[in-house]
């Protein structure tokens, strides 16, 4: 997963169509998210060669970073929609609702697995599917979205479901049943895209991006129209 989101990225970086001299906001989101993937990375590491004891003490910094991205995940919603940046191939109103949702529900999953941190069987497993529901972003910058609109929220769901569903069935073959945990977290990352996308077509999602956009750049994008794409 972490190499997902270092090839989307990197790939955007080198394609030009992102660079360092992005707001304050921008850098300060990347820090903060790309920062919870390199500390899971490193907890997942610690736990599989038995270093429990560094894992616990870390467990405590990622409790606390949990919060953090629910802040500044809101932050930089907020701000990009009123500079009227959003991914092209969402509408506005779709992103509006969908961006800090996957953010809320993270949050929830990741604070339920540290909550059952001593139930291992669990822990390990909610915590995979919570990092599983940030893998959007890095699939939208590898897979060519564009060409699949108005498609694009369904194949962004298919990408980030695929990566627990592998991991499941794998486990399956390996223990010989399905964890019931793989049941709570796929389904809670499928009941999340289902109420983004209903909502996100909803007069809801209208309103909301309006009251946000309300006297920005961003009020000039119809809430339900894709937005130009980038050189087009």
């Amino acid at each position: 997963m972490v190499l997902v989101l270092v090839t989307g990225f990197s790939m955007q970086l080198a394609a030009g169509r992102s660079s360092f001299g992005a707001p304050l906001y921008v850098h300060a989101h990347a820090l903060t998210f790309f920062g919870w993937a390199m500390l899971y990375l490193t907890q997942t590491l610690l736990a599989t060669s038995g270093n429990i004891a560094l894992h616990k003490r870390l467990g405590w910094i990622a409790a606390a970073w949990i919060p953090l991205m629910v802040v500044v995940g809101t932050m930089v919603v907020y701000l990009s929609l009123r500079r009227g940046h959003t991914a092209p191939f969402f509408t506005p109103a779709y992103f509006t609702v969908m961006a800090p949702m996957t953010v809320y529900a993270f949050a929830g999953m990741a604070t339920t697995a540290i909550m059952l941190r001593r139930r291992t069987d669990w822990h390990k497993r909610l915590q995979f599917c919570a990092m599983a529901g940030l893998m959007g972003p890095g699939f939208g910058r590898i897979l060519p979205m564009p060409l699949v609109m108005p498609h694009a929220p369904l194949v962004e769901t298919a990408s980030i479901l695929f990566i627990p569903l592998v991991a499941a069935a794998v486990d399956w073959r390996r223990t010989g049943e399905l964890h019931r945990a793989w049941l709570w977290g796929i389904g809670a990352l499928v009941v999340v895209r289902i109420a983004v996308d209903l909502l996100g077509s909803s007069p809801i999602a209208g309103e909301l991006h309006a009251w946000i956009t309300a006297g920005s750049p961003g009020a000039a994008l119809p809430p339900f129209a894709y937005p130009p794409l980038p050189g087009g």
